[in-house]
């Protein structure tokens, strides 16, 4: 069975996104006769003589009027060795928060940018957030090489500028790669072009092929969120109790010893059900009905670990957010309040102070800032009306990540990775 590698692709406006994922598609195979020939009609209207790739993903009216990207794309293609789920975000930063949206799920991300500008602040904001996100592997497409005319001095001058940014980010160097292109005319998409001898590495392609993107959350410390719990109203399973929720890491089996969370019972798995069918052991990622030896108080957004692998516990934390709301944030003492969740659970939170705000291209931390604005980037302590139970999101990202919620509007305000 063929992996899943998941992507999200980032950058500035017109940086060639779609153009991109379009390529891909294209060269795959992945896109019907019929799209494609919607697509060329669709360029000869806006006076294009070849297929423009992006309008095989723009799928909103208004992307394909503005020719710019507003919402996450999702498209799926596939080759002999791998199947790809690809999130095409937006580059405006009016969409940042779209970006980080896409991104959260990816394991990898496709930063683009044009050969003719460099990185500019969004390419530097979007590269701090896929770090931030804590995805597998970042590579930097430096596209429209055509239009510099494969000046190697210009992809040199971009290399050199990122890698020392992820060097002061602490990006492992061994997972940042480089690959000069052009997504219009498919150099070093998937074969080398002739017009850069100078470039060693893969095309994007064999790369994404070959990428070791092993998530590891089977060996993680095992946590499952109580979704739901399953009662049957048939006669023949009248004593059925089950809970039910995805393993968000590590593994279980019938007989383990497992504790409740934030109850502190501890009874042990007596059984563990997948569609009505009884198996021994599960692993993450796959959604089950866990049944306990002990009739317990287990509610929704109740977790189960085991009983030497604890999680933290706490009322209080430091988190970074990313802040998505165009309403700046409000400390505690101004009383701004709002929906943490986690999971499935829900709790009244409040942020108590800004450590700093961190400049998204320089790293330059202002402390003790008083507001949060649109897309800045913070770190706070925020406390809890009850317990949260969760890991750091450097060591479990299944569990040490949480949304931010307006109580007037329900609108999502900011995303938070916990400490």
């Amino acid at each position: 069975m063929k992996d899943v590698l998941r992507i999200a692709t980032t950058g500035s406006v017109d940086d060639g996104k779609s153009t991109l994922i379009g390529r891909l598609l294209y060269e795959t195979q992945s896109v019907p006769a019929d799209k494609i020939d919607d697509a060329l009609r669709a360029g000869k209207r806006r006076g294009f003589d070849t297929l423009d790739f992006s309008l095989l993903t723009d799928g909103l009216l208004a992307e394909r009027e503005q020719g710019i990207t507003i919402d996450v794309a999702h498209v799926f293609f596939q080759t002999s060795k791998r199947k790809f789920i690809v999130a095409d975000t937006p580059g405006h930063e009016q969409y940042t928060r779209n970006m980080v949206t896409g991104a959260s799920t990816s394991h990898v991300a496709l930063i683009l940018v044009d050969a003719r500008n460099g990185s500019l602040l969004q390419t530097h904001r979007h590269f701090f957030i896929s770090h931030i996100l804590r995805l597998s592997a970042i590579i930097v497409c430096i596209n429209k090489m055509d239009l510099v005319e494969y000046d190697e001095t210009r992809f040199n001058a971009v290399v050199e500028e990122l890698s020392s940014f992820a060097r002061r980010l602490g990006f492992p160097p061994s997972n940042l790669f480089f690959i000069p292109l052009s997504a219009t005319l498919g150099d070093n998409i998937t074969t080398h072009s002739s017009g850069t001898p100078w470039y060693n590495g893969k095309p994007l392609l064999e790369l994404l092929e070959t990428l070791d993107v092993d998530s590891k959350r089977d060996s993680l410390p095992f946590r499952f969120q109580v979704q739901h719990v399953l009662r049957s109203k048939l006669p023949k399973f009248h004593d059925y109790r089950g809970y039910a929720g995805k393993i968000s890491s590590g593994a279980i089996s019938a007989g383990d010893i497992v504790t409740v969370l934030p109850s502190h019972t501890t009874t042990v798995v007596s059984g563990i059900d997948i569609v009505g069918k009884e198996v021994s052991s599960v692993r993450a990622g796959e959604s089950v009905s866990i049944r306990l030896e002990k009739d317990l108080d287990v509610s929704r957004g109740d977790m189960l670990v085991k009983e030497n692998d604890m999680p933290v516990l706490s009322r209080t934390f430091e988190a970074r957010l990313c802040w998505l709301n165009e309403h700046p944030a409000q400390l505690s003492a101004a009383g701004g309040r709002y929906i943490l969740q986690h999971g499935v659970r829900r709790v009244t939170a409040k942020i108590d102070a800004m450590k700093s705000v961190i400049h998204p291209s320089s790293l330059e931390k202002i402390d003790n800032a008083e507001s949060l604005a649109l897309n800045d980037i913070a770190d706070v302590f925020l406390s809890t009306a009850s317990e949260l139970v969760y890991d750091p999101y450097e060591k479990n990202k299944s569990t040490g990540a949480f949304i931010l919620i307006d109580e007037m509007s329900n609108n999502t305000v900011a995303v938070g990775f916990l400490k």
